[in-house]
């Protein structure tokens, strides 16, 4: 009787041990993931959390190739599609707190990380459409890309950068040197 008590014992012990050891390997893989997961989103958005001062970016946007609006920071300008009287175009800077605004935005959608911007299944596509080239310096970086709304259900990332673009684009229409440029005649079919 007393070697069943013994060898019971023993394989409580054991088995108590292996789930413990279980226990802690998961915990351990959990932490290990949780950590990997971490390091992963610390590493996708390689921006600053406060704006560099070297930050300028550059968007030119309208339908198909016809992109003649453009925000410019490097230069300071924006120039302003007129449709049938060509363009127009002013020095703006903008305040240390729009760009900064700017940035934070960027920073949110990591715009300097990879984007998918055109859909896995295109079902159809739209006529006409908007076309946006961007070029944005952040920190020594430069990220240069293009995106439309050709196709009918653009991806997340497309969704973004043009929720980003009217933002600033709102930002640069309360200018008064904007408000002082022509008005544009005619349009795009």
């Amino acid at each position: 009787m007393k070697r069943l008590y013994a060898i019971l014992f023993i394989l409580l012990w054991v088995t108590g041990c292996s789930a413990e050891n279980e226990t802690e390997k998961e915990v351990k893989t959990s932490t290990s993931i949780e950590q990997q997961t971490a390091v992963k989103a610390s590493e996708a958005n390689k921006m600053p959390k406060a704006m560099p001062g070297n930050f300028n970016f550059m968007v030119r946007f309208g339908y198909g190739e016809v992109n003649k609006n453009e925000i410019n920071t490097f230069q300071g300008t924006v120039t302003k599609d007129l449709i049938m009287n060509g363009t127009a175009s002013a020095k703006i800077t903008l305040t240390v707190d729009e760009m900064r605004s700017i940035y934070e935005k960027m920073r949110e959608i990591n715009i300097m990380g990879k984007k998918e911007l055109v859909p896995a299944k295109i079902n159809c596509e739209a006529t006409p459409f908007n076309e946006d080239s961007w070029e944005i310096h952040v920190n020594g970086e430069t990220n240069q890309f293009s995106w439309s709304d050709q196709y009918c259900d653009p991806t997340s990332d497309a969704k973004q950068l043009l929720e980003l673009r009217n933002f600033i684009q709102h930002i640069v229409a309360e200018k008064e040197e904007y408000k002082k440029l022509p008005e544009a005649e005619g349009g795009y079919e």
